[in-house]
């Protein structure tokens, strides 16, 4: 049964077609072989994080292409799952090696070979098959049909009732707001699921994009190794916060590797991070996860909130360690030219990360070194919020 036909966001080099026995040859092979830690994970620092949370006990759905488990760095970190597209239990076969590359982002094994591992090895992938069909603008998305629409819905659905998940991790992007979707993406929201959507790869004039647009979830756009945002990376009131979403190293099916880029890759860091969270606080509400997440986020260009990177950059270490205090301004817009910045976090410390002036950050770092000392001084509790997501329950 074909559930719907979608687009890859950001798949590089791959052969992409539906799967049937006769097209078994043709789905995405094994990766290469890579030494060293990638960008993306030097600054997030999984090593670091691993001494406050892996994710153990939390359960992360992917709505995707389904996981490929021969990799060894997945091994038993994927459950069966469900796959939607041929209407089977079993959800851990991936042709197209999308959601194989998600979930290598979550929860992939540390590698003593490579310096590619997931930012919550602890948690389990739970695998809802619903597509592996591309089309040439490279991006990942649902046709505008009843049944397509429908399928989707379930599979959310499932994700968050049946499936028993605390993350759904949603790398796709429908250009309508369905309503069968929206009142799924309710449903989990309501039952205290996080979930987390890509913002979509159709660049400046794109629009929204749904789920990401929908109420109560986290919407997450892309930025290249230098932290500027990608080209590519949809913009608009989605966008939550921004992720590494350009030369990204993910598992490939059956071993190895592979360069991609895309929202849908930026997505993943954000539902980790909410795995980890989900672990270290495990009182707090999917409200309360998303207010860690988004308050935590390093400061980016465009004031305290903008269209291109939502509150600013994902830092996991911040997001794990840090009281809810008073809002940081964003780095004012002055300059295209991105510069080192002080201790604030292994984000800030390994990547040298947004565009900003010099000034406008040294005025931002005394602001916050005094914020931080009254505070502590203090012995503050959390602020009133008036920058919550206002979208997100707790």
């Amino acid at each position: 049964m074909r559930v719907f036909a979608a687009v890859v966001a950001g798949l590089l080099g791959a052969v992409v077609v539906p799967v049937s026995p006769g097209w078994a040859a043709q789905c995405l092979g094994a990766g290469v072989a890579v030494s060293g830690v990638p960008a993306e994970l030097r600054a997030y620092s999984p090593e670091r994080l691993a001494g406050l949370a892996t994710g153990a006990g939390v359960r992360v759905a992917v709505v995707d292409s389904g996981v490929d488990v021969r990799n060894p760095q997945l091994k038993g970190q994927v459950v069966a799952g469900r796959d939607l597209l041929h209407g089977a239990v079993d959800g851990r076969r991936d042709c197209v090696g999308h959601g194989t590359a998600v979930a290598g982002i979550i929860a992939g094994l540390p590698d003593g070979d490579s310096g590619v591992r997931g930012l919550a090895p602890g948690a389990t992938v739970i695998p809802v098959r619903v597509t592996e069909d591309t089309d040439t603008k490279g991006q990942q998305q649902i046709p505008r049909s009843r049944s397509s629409a429908d399928a989707f819905a379930e599979a959310i659905r499932w994700a968050a009732g049946p499936a028993n998940a605390d993350v759904i991790n949603i790398s796709l992007v429908m250009a309508d707001p369905d309503p069968a979707v929206r009142d799924a993406v309710a449903e989990a929201v309501r039952a205290g699921v996080v979930v987390v959507a890509a913002a979509g790869n159709g660049g400046a004039d794109a629009g929204v994009v749904y789920p990401a647009a929908f109420p109560g979830v986290i919407g997450v756009g892309a930025v290249k190794p230098d932290g500027v945002l990608a080209d590519y990376s949809q913009p608009g009131p989605h966008v939550d916060i921004a992720a590494f979403g350009d030369q990204v190293t993910v598992l490939s099916p059956v071993r190895g590797y592979r360069s991609v880029q895309g929202t849908s890759f930026a997505a993943p860091f954000v539902s980790a991070t909410a795995a980890l969270l989900r672990e270290r606080f495990p009182r707090d509400s999917a409200g309360q996860i998303a207010d860690r997440l988004l308050r935590s986020a390093d400061p980016a260009p465009g004031g305290a909130r903008s269209a291109q990177y939502g509150v600013g950059l994902l830092d996991p270490y911040r997001a794990l360690t840090e009281e809810s205090g008073p809002v940081v301004a964003a780095v004012p817009e002055t300059s295209a030219v991105p510069v080192a910045v002080p201790d604030r976090g292994p984000a800030w410390e390994r990547a040298g990360l947004f565009a900003a002036g010099g000034a406008g950050l040294a005025v931002v770092a005394g602001l916050v070194a005094a914020v931080v000392a009254g505070g502590r001084r203090r012995g503050w509790r959390a602020a009133q919020d008036t920058h919550r997501h206002d979208q997100m329950p707790g």
